[in-house]
């Protein structure tokens, strides 16, 4: 297993977190009302950046009782209100321009300018300055969660070394991009297990509904930004995928071109998570973190005002945890996913040396108390939603 990566200091202020209390009778009701009372908060803060898609939102509301994975990818608020109250050593290390709202399939394929089929983590929408440990920390409690869930079979421990591995061996050679090809012949297999077929992608995309809202012209400014010429009729498509983000204003462009169909999705940028949080009004940083990535970039995905626009195609992809056969393709991908956090992390370069000292004295097993810690919070908060 091939290892590598490292990171640098902002600052942010935690705005105190509501306590999550689980027991019996009127505890159970304050902790409903806790979780209630915060989504019903954040989601207020978002409607005064944009439009809310109510029937996205209703759908996000139900996914969140489906299971604690889904839950805590529809909740990155909570989290990034909750993170504080782990010990200070943890929520007061090192900060650096991080993802945000990062977990095991935060991370994807796609075509670099060569053509080449890169990897690494796929969306930035919740990037904020940060402390180090929250990537790691969240991406840990996502692999607990997988593990409960029977989708991983690795332990804790080894999820969690994999990931501290990964991440460490990132920032000390400072980064490497992920190119699928000769330095990582370990995905190959993974990627083409199952394979995705070109032509049930297409019909799937083909079988969304029409967009029935009103598609602003500052979308379609957007969406236009990104195609290969200028007047192509567009097929607008309604398109429900992830769920940190379900209720903002979402479109799916389909056109003809050169003898084939295309397709991008324009989705609005909004300010983090992170910022509500901490009662702060600063980004969104989705441009300067993937600007500041080690890493080869997808051409096809830019910020345009403040819309993000990418291109979905059969090879934009994430890898599915039910294609790993074997427990060793898990720990690869866990150390890979640790990696790429670093060459990420890298963007903000005065943090480099900063988060390796503080690596350096974290005791054994740091990474998996927290992760436990906070997936403890998750778990209260999925029970009483």
């Amino acid at each position: 297993m091939s290892r590598w990566h490292e990171t640098g200091t902002l600052s942010i202020v935690h705005l105190p977190a509501r306590p999550a209390i689980i027991s019996r009778g009127r505890h159970f009701i304050e902790a409903v009302v806790t979780i209630r009372s915060a989504t019903q908060d954040f989601e207020r803060w978002l409607q005064r950046q944009t439009p809310i898609v109510r029937s996205d939102l209703r759908h996000k509301h139900a996914a969140m009782k489906s299971d604690p994975f889904s839950f805590l990818r529809a909740t990155y608020y909570r989290w990034a209100q909750q993170f504080a109250e782990l010990e200070s050593t943890i929520s007061g290390a090192p900060k650096t321009l991080a993802v945000g709202d990062l977990h095991l399939e935060n991370f994807g394929t796609w075509r670099d300018e060569l053509g080449r089929l890169a990897w690494g983590i796929n969306d930035f929408d919740e990037a904020y300055p940060l402390p180090y440990t929250h990537d790691l920390v969240r991406l840990a409690a996502s692999a607990m969660l997988a593990i409960g869930q029977n989708r991983l079979r690795l332990k804790l421990k080894t999820a969690c070394t994999a990931i501290i591995e990964g991440y460490r061996e990132g920032l000390k050679c400072r980064g490497r991009a992920f190119v699928i090809g000769d330095y990582h012949r370990w995905f190959k297999p993974i990627l083409s297990d199952p394979p995705r077929d070109p032509g049930r992608f297409w019909d799937h995309l083909k079988s969304l509904p029409r967009e029935s809202a009103a598609v602003s012209s500052q979308a379609k400014a957007a969406i236009k930004q990104l195609l290969p010429e200028p007047g192509l009729r567009l097929d607008i498509r309604h398109r429900i995928a992830g769920l940190g983000n379900l209720g903002k204003p979402r479109h799916t462009a389909l056109a003809e071109w050169n003898g084939g169909p295309i397709a991008r999705e324009v989705k609005v940028l909004t300010l983090s998570a992170a910022a509500w949080a901490c009662a702060a009004s600063d980004g969104p940083y989705y441009a300067q973190i993937l600007s500041g990535a080690v890493r080869s970039a997808d051409p096809f995905l830019i910020v345009h005002k403040n819309w993000i626009v990418r291109r979905l195609a059969p090879d934009s992809r994430r890898i599915e945890l039910a294609s790993l056969i074997r427990v060793k393709d898990e720990e690869w991908l866990l150390h890979a996913m640790g990696f790429e956090t670093a060459n990420v992390h890298l963007g903000t370069p005065a943090s480099r040396r900063p988060i390796l000292a503080h690596l350096q004295k974290q005791s054994k097993g740091w990474l998996r108390k927290a992760a436990t810690a906070m997936h403890a919070m998750v778990m209260k908060d999925f029970v009483a939603w």
